[in-house]
C-alpha cells in the first residue's frame, strides 16, 4: 500500500518504521521524565530513622558527631565525589573497581554494570556541583542532563567500612527508572 503526502509517495512499512521510531523516543522521554522526578522526590524523602545532625559544608573539618566516629570518612569535596560518581556510572570501568562505591552491591555483584549501563542506554549526564555533610551521610547536588533538560538533584552517600558508597535507596530508584532490577533492592 503506498500513499502520497507532501509530494512524496510513502509505503505502510515506511509510515510503520516512522511511527515505531516515534513511539521509541516517545518511551525514552518518559522513562527520562520519570529518572528525573525519581531524583527530585529522593531530595523529598523523609527518612524517620534518621537523626536531625548539624548541616556542615565541604569547609567544615567535622561536626563534633562525627568526630567521635573514628571509622567516619573525610567529608569528601566536589571534585572527589564527581569522581567517584562518573566512575560508577561509567560502563568502561571495571565492575570489581565499582563494588565499594555503591551502598549493599554485595547483595547484588552486578548492581553497579547494571547502574551504568542502564544510565549510559538514557544518555543521562551528571555532574556533582555541592557537597553538605550530615555526619555519617553526605548529600551531593548534582546537575543530571537528560535529553538537554537540565535538573538539580540530590545524590546521598552513606559512610560505611571507612568509605563514602551511594546510597542503595538512590541506586535502586534509578535502577527501577530506567527498567532495570536488582536483587540488592528487594
Amino acid at each position: 500500500m503506498t500513499a502520497a503526502v507532501g509530494g512524496t509517495t510513502r509505503t505502510y512499512s515506511n509510515v510503520k518504521d516512522e511511527q515505531l521510531k516515534l513511539r521509541k523516543t516517545g518511551r525514552i522521554a518518559i522513562a527520562g521524565l520519570a529518572v528525573i522526578a525519581a531524583l527530585g522526590m529522593t531530595a523529598c524523602s523523609d527518612d524517620k530513622d534518621s537523626k536531625p545532625a548539624a548541616k556542615t559544608t565541604t569547609s567544615a573539618k567535622a561536626s563534633a558527631g562525627a568526630s567521635s566516629n573514628t571509622n567516619l570518612p573525610p567529608v569528601p569535596s566536589v571534585p572527589e565525589l564527581n569522581t567517584q560518581l562518573q566512575r560508577a556510572l561509567d560502563p568502561s570501568v571495571p565492575n570489581s573497581e565499582k563494588l565499594d562505591g555503591v551502598q549493599g552491591a554485595e547483595a547484588d555483584p552486578e548492581l553497579p554494570n547494571r547502574l551504568a549501563e542502564a544510565a549510559k542506554s538514557a544518555n543521562i549526564a551528571v555532574t556533582v556541583t555541592d557537597v553538605t555533610s550530615f555526619g555519617d551521610s553526605v548529600n551531593a547536588k548534582a546537575k543530571v542532563v537528560l535529553n538537554g533538560q537540565e535538573n538539580i538533584v540530590d545524590v546521598p552517600f552513606v559512610a560505611e567500612n571507612g568509605k563514602w558508597k551511594i546510597q542503595k535507596a538512590w541506586a535502586c530508584t534509578m535502577l527501577t527508572n530506567l527498567g532495570q532490577q536488582s536483587a540488592a533492592c528487594s
